[in-house]
């Protein structure tokens, strides 16, 4: 039984979907000027993390929000200089992962208000880790199947990103690096069910409920 938690700080990696990259298209231009020579991280902060079942409320008087499903890997011991080769060896386990997101347009500028709302993390409990090179995500959206996305179509594959990642910084036990999203993934209206699902790790369950004032 895997008893690790996550008890550390969760990280997110953008521009790291093959897709998402070529939708934005250019990163040479302003006001990217340059694709990042490393993994560029952002932080979901403890008020964001939710249980599998939860109601999250939309904040202030947002009607949608993006849902990108994604794997978190949870890191069983502290880390720091990884290879890709025993990158994996410092992970205790799993866990599907809901990154939401208010719709925005750019990542030029932290979109702190846009991920970091109370709530907009539903993380499924931990699971053991399975071979995630080829897993496959599902979104479903009441009831309707909206995404399917393959990490293959990773950029860096989740022990190149770990090992890319300790490379400048070190990461705790319980830490979690989720592995990448997609950008403007597919939206979701209050009211609205949505299920993640993965063959081998099972699913993750949360409806969003009506917006609540700011």
């Amino acid at each position: 039984m895997i008893k690790q938690q996550v008890s550390g700080t969760v990280y997110g990696v953008i521009l790291n979907d093959a897709a998402s990259v070529q939708k934005i298209g250019s990163l040479a231009e302003a006001p990217y000027k340059g694709a990042p020579k490393a993994p560029a991280l952002y932080i979901k902060p403890a008020n964001t993390r939710a249980a599998c079942g939860a109601a999250v409320n939309l904040p202030g008087d947002a009607k949608t929000v993006e849902v990108a499903a994604t794997i978190g890997l949870v890191m069983g011991r502290a880390a720091g200089r990884l290879t890709a080769e025993n990158a994996l060896d410092a992970v205790a386990g799993i866990v599907l992962a809901a990154d939401l997101s208010l719709p925005h347009a750019s990542y030029y500028r932290p979109a702190i208000r846009e991920k970091c709302f109370d709530g907009s993390l539903p993380l499924s409990s931990v699971k053991p880790l399975v071979d995630l090179d080829q897993l496959v995500l599902n979104t479903e959206i009441d009831g309707k199947v909206v995404e399917s996305r393959s990490l293959a179509g990773l950029i860096r594959q989740p022990a190149q990103l770990l090992a890319d990642v300790t490379e400048f910084m070190s990461l705790r036990q319980g830490d979690v690096l989720l592995v990448g999203v997609s950008y403007q993934a597919p939206q979701a209206a209050a009211g609205s069910k949505i299920t993640l699902s993965a063959d081998g790790v099972g699913s993750l369950s949360f409806t969003i409920a009506e917006g609540v004032a700011a």
